[in-house]
């Protein structure tokens, strides 16, 4: 959800061009017009305002998938007006979402028999399978204290500080105490050793990151496993684990098959993965699957008959589309194992031409991993003379868009720029991104108002009495930097 703004004076009326022909008023920009207009009108207004939108497939801050094959698409369109959640109506699309839930849960390695089904669910998104695995692990904390006669209005959650902000929501949202594990300079995942420190009685889960949104790195599950086990036999206590899976889920087990992350961890009780990012299917799907039915508490699960027959459901949404659910089957055998496999190792071959791209630069330092999502994370080594949100400002004159920002405590003086490597970001594309990049580095150094005006501020912060830290500094380039775009802005819109 984005909230809305106020309107300005200037700002009340949606203006037509081409739509005149149509339309020859204006119509109200946050109110809804008195009367109708015809279909083309409303389609060119509407169009001519998208022109205006970035180009997704250039939007390289986005882990989403921004391309699917035309077949796909057909599939998706075909099912857009169908209520998922009207099992009764739609039985086949049901019955495709428990198949994609038995693949996932087999590509994870789910300890099921022969004849036994997974139990998951297909969500909006990893934030709301994060939502229903963090309840489940609520609800059987609860349950746990309440028969040992204990407390149980203070449950925690031990994360890492790197973690996404779903996880910030859920701990919000549901009561939940957010324990983070702070970062360190150089070292920007949890520290398996300081997440089971911070482990007490009253954590219901410890939760791993499969791929960082900061740097894309995987975080030792394995280590954290093996940590919580003799912890576990210490206290009593059976804390388990949850791992985010969001952008790694559909990555590790084909680049990386022999690393031990998901269910052939004991501990390892829920793992949420996001369909929309490397499962290649457009914004709007994610999965959680459990380990076992005892993993997720029965007392969850609604059952309805209104829409016609008896329906299990345990999400947070009711009604929502079922294009998605179709388009996540369609990939999965459509591709297969052979398929995603060969898309991964792209996107991996892919991220290492543009990790050496800017390398060659002698600009840059890489702080993303060789093993994690196919991104590359890097910085300045020295951004005296420029920082990562000049070259993230600049980027966008040629399309490109490319996030700039700073990490979490305790390294909040590390900015870093990412570029996400999804499928349809070409090894071509991939050189065109450090051509433009060298061309903004010549154009930054071209401007030596700005540069000397950087390099007094830095000065000054090292010869005061005051000494500043390295954010003072950054903050101090940064507002040049603004001032700037500022007095650029304004030399624009002087009419010669």
């Amino acid at each position: 959800m984005v909230l809305s703004k106020a309107a300005s004076e200037n700002d009340v009326s949606v203006h037509s061009t081409f739509a005149s022909r149509y339309v020859r008023v204006s119509l109200p920009r946050f109110q809804m017009p008195e009367n109708s207009i015809p279909k083309e009108a409303a389609y060119q207004i509407i169009n001519d305002e998208l022109m205006l939108d970035g180009n997704p497939r250039l939007n390289l801050a986005s882990f989403v998938t921004t391309w699917m094959e035309p077949e796909c698409d057909k599939l998706i369109m075909a099912a857009i007006n169908k209520n998922y959640v009207d099992m009764d109506e739609y039985p086949v699309t049901t019955e495709l979402q428990n198949r994609c839930v038995n693949m996932i849960a087999h590509l994870f390695n789910a300890p099921l028999g022969e004849e036994e089904t997974a139990v998951g669910v297909g969500t909006v998104g990893s934030s709301e399978a994060i939502m229903l695995a963090g309840l489940a692990f609520k609800r059987k904390w609860q349950n746990k204290m309440k028969a040992q006669g204990k407390p149980y209005d203070k449950p925690n959650i031990v994360t890492g500080a790197n973690v996404q902000v779903c996880w910030e929501k859920f701990a919000r949202y549901f009561e939940v105490e957010l324990k983070e594990v702070k970062l360190e300079d150089g070292y920007y995942v949890m520290d398996p050793e300081k997440a089971v420190e911070m482990v007490d009685e009253n954590t219901i889960c410890v939760a791993a990151i499969l791929g960082s949104t900061l740097n894309g790195e995987f975080e030792d599950v394995k280590r954290l496993n093996d940590l919580l086990v003799e912890k576990n036999k210490e206290t009593g206590w059976d804390t388990p684990i949850h791992v985010d899976a969001a952008s790694g889920g559909f990555i590790a087990p084909f680049l990386y098959p022999e690393l031990e992350w998901d269910f052939r961890l004991p501990l390892v009780k829920s793992i949420n993965v996001s369909g929309h990012k490397y499962g290649l299917v457009y914004a709007g799907i994610g999965w959680v699957i459990w380990r076992s039915k005892e993993d997720l508490p029965e007392e969850l699960i609604f059952h309805i008959n209104y829409l016609g027959a008896d329906q299990p459901t345990f999400t947070l949404n009711f009604s929502k589309g079922s294009s998605q659910v179709i388009a996540q089957y369609y990939q999965l055998i459509r591709l297969g194992y052979e398929g995603y496999r060969n898309i991964m190792e792209n996107c991996q071959e892919n991220a290492r031409v543009l990790k050496e791209g800017l390398e060659k630069t002698g600009k840059f330092n890489i702080v993303s991993k060789e093993i994690g999502v196919p991104l590359v994370a890097f910085s300045f080594k020295d951004n005296s003379r420029h920082n990562e949100f000049e070259v993230s400002d600049h980027l966008r004159r040629f399309g490109w868009i490319v996030p700039a920002y700073t990490m979490p405590p305790n390294a909040e003086h590390v900015t870093v720029l990412r570029v996400v490597i999804r499928e349809d970001f070409s090894r071509t594309l991939a050189e065109r991104l450090v051509a433009d990049i060298e061309k903004v580095l010549h154009e930054l150094d071209s401007l030596p108002a700005r540069v000397s005006a950087k390099l007094a501020a830095a000065e000054e912060s090292s010869s005061g009495v005051h000494k500043k830290s390295a954010m003072e500094v950054q903050l101090e380039i940064t507002n040049v930097w603004k001032k700037f775009v500022a007095e650029k802005k304004k030399t624009k819109n002087v009419i010669c």
